[in-house]
């Protein structure tokens, strides 16, 4: 078995997963609150109903915001090697996937309001069949793989 890769993304990308669970579970609890609310205009509506939502939300805020941002950044790393990219995530179930030179027909980044706000991007590698990240990348180092992988990738399509 193959070790796993040494590469790993930013230590700010759990800052930004932080920001976008609060955002998410922040919904979650006002639709909680608002239960509750009808619950008290309205008697055929338990009480117990919101009360569960609401520590429903509360568990999952938990867990999202503080628990999976640091297992999540813990799991993920990366490896370009020439003839290929090697990415590993997961939390429970990890996944390595390996990605041929051959295969990548082009490299993107992009970057959402939260990544910039940390000076984050995230790295897409697109081949016929599917679209694999690496996320949280700092901007310049993303910019660096993007055009390393592209270049490596021209490469290996000029020599078949």
């Amino acid at each position: 078995m193959r070790n796993e890769p040494k590469e790993r993304i930013a230590l700010d990308a759990m800052k930004a997963w932080k920001i976008t669970a609060h955002l998410v579970t922040v919904i979650a609890i006002l639709f909680a609150i608002a239960a509750l609310v009808i619950a008290y205009y309205v008697e055929f509506i338990p009480y117990w109903i919101g009360i569960i939502l609401l520590v429903a939300s509360i568990i999952l805020w938990v867990v999202s915001a503080w628990i999976i941002p640091k297992l999540r950044w813990r799991r993920w790393r990366y490896e370009i090697f020439d003839q290929e990219i090697y990415i590993q995530h997961g939390i429970l179930i990890v996944t390595r996937t390996i990605v041929p030179m051959l295969r990548v027909q082009h490299v993107d980044t992009k970057q959402g309001p939260i990544l910039k706000k940390y000076g984050l991007s995230t790295l897409q590698i697109s081949t016929a069949a599917t679209t694999h990240e690496i996320p949280a990348l700092l901007e310049e180092e993303a910019s660096d793989l993007r055009d390393q992988i592209s270049e490596l990738a021209r490469v290996e399509q000029d020599d078949v």
